[in-house]
């Protein structure tokens, strides 16, 4: 038996669809995402326009799209879709209160092309990935991959605007018909299959139509929202290089490249694909360019989205083509701000319902990854402490994080990167033997 047939994969990495097939599970990929939360909370601390946030959200629907289609179609060759990442959300306000909007741009160009350059021609990215990043260490970053992203979906239902009880029953009928469609997919041939493959979908439409009944569906904004606009280059300001602003940006960087290499392992894991070095210096590169595109459109550093991996568990497709048709989606979602508006309204009791159980396919297959090593004092260690200080991370008090360094808050921001620094930290100290 293969791995992708023990992965219970329907649709394979390099298997062929029709373009019809691929659009429809293409488009749950990306109405399962959350990307426009990160520009969203971005804005807000930068203080900008009503019509300024639009276009930064509209400019980060493009810079997704086309990262994704760089990756998946050039960089890693697998089912990874780009997004915004969370991590330089504090670095990117304080750059654009301090020294303008301008040195936003300035600051992530070097270090998008940095991270480029240490996969081809440098190939240093697979080299240092081999060396700290063995089976136990991939595994346990799965895991936290997961645990660190569940309590931000929970958090999400109970602090969405409406009735926090109505909020619970939305998610969790959301989360109950995605269920009951991977289950029909398990247990019926046929129909079964389909109700898998479109269970996303399936969830959001069931989700959204229980959401209508308490009135918490708001879709009058699509209205306001235009029907095309062009993007262009630098739409914030000439780039200004300020040296410390692009040296915070290239600390970021490799923290959000440590983040994103998890997401490799949850992909690889699942798919069955192995990463090998050609490989993962593809995927820095591909990594290096979406960032750098997402720099000159205006839009944030992108990393690949793990929830979007872990719906390649539940739906069991697999196939880069249907990602890359999600790229496609999200560009011209990036250049219709109709459509990408209408995306946004989609209730997030409903996205968040969907979310916890991607987070739990996720921490699923990092314990399929590990289950084989045999677990004594030193791999326990390993594995547990760092899930330990993850979830201090994701219930460790805002107000803590402004008492702390610059360089400290960017790490201590992102549950992810302290799991997995502490989990590569730990296998490189503790000793093997006796």
């Amino acid at each position: 038996m293969d791995n992708q047939t023990e992965n219970n994969i329907v649709i394979s990495v390099h298997e062929k669809i029709s373009y019809h097939k691929a659009f429809i599970l293409g488009l749950q990929h990306v109405l399962a995402m959350d990307l426009y939360i990160a520009p969203i909370i971005i804005a807000g601390l930068l203080s900008l326009s009503t019509e300024n946030t639009s276009f930064f959200v509209q400019m980060c629907f493009l810079a997704t799209g086309l990262a994704t289609l760089i990756q998946t179609g050039a960089g890693i060759k697998l089912p990874v879709v780009q997004g915004p990442s969370y991590v330089p959300i504090g670095a990117i306000a304080a750059i654009g209160g301090k020294l303008g909007l301008g040195a936003i741009a300035g600051s992530l160009i070097p270090g998008a092309i940095l991270i480029t350059l240490i996969g081809y021609p440098l190939k240093w990215f697979a080299k240092a990935v081999r060396k700290i990043i063995p089976p136990l260490v991939g595994g346990t970053v799965i895991i936290i991959v997961g645990i660190s992203l569940m309590p931000t979906g929970l958090n999400n239902i109970y602090q969405a605007e409406g009735n926090i009880g109505e909020n619970i029953l939305i998610a969790a009928i959301s989360a109950a018909v995605l269920i009951i469609c991977m289950l029909l997919g398990r247990r019926m041939k046929g129909i079964g299959t389909f109700f898998r493959l479109v269970s996303v979908i399936i969830a959001i439409v069931a989700g959204t139509i229980t959401a209508s009944l308490f009135g918490t569906v708001d879709f009058s904004p699509v209205k306001e929202a235009s029907w095309f606009a062009l993007p262009s280059l630098f739409p914030f300001g000439k780039p200004v290089f300020n040296l410390n602003a692009m040296i915070t940006m290239v600390f970021v960087y490799f923290i959000i490249l440590l983040e994103t290499t998890g997401t490799w392992f949850v992909v690889s894991s699942i798919t069955g694909e192995e990463l090998d070095d050609r490989r993962l210096n593809r995927a820095s590169v591909g990594e290096g360019i979406g960032c750098l595109v997402g720099s000159l459109f205006g839009s944030t550093p992108m990393t690949g989205y793990s929830s979007n991996a872990g719906l390649l568990a539940i739906t069991g497709v697999a196939s880069r083509m249907v990602i890359i048709m999600s790229g496609v989606i999200l560009v011209c979602l990036g250049l219709i701000p109709k459509l990408s508006t209408a995306i946004t309204c989609i209730p997030e009791p409903v996205i968040n319902g969907i979310f916890g159980i991607v987070c739990v396919a996720i921490v699923t297959n990092g314990m399929k990854v590990i289950q084989p090593i045999i677990i004594d004092d030193r791999n326990m260690m390993i594995i547990g402490l760092p899930i330990l200080l993850t979830i201090a991370i994701t219930v460790l008090p805002t107000d803590a994080l402004n008492k702390v360094p610059d360089w400290a808050n960017y790490i201590l921001s992102s549950a992810t990167t302290v799991g997995a620094l502490a989990t590569v930290l730990l296998n490189l100290f503790i000793p093997k033997t006796r």
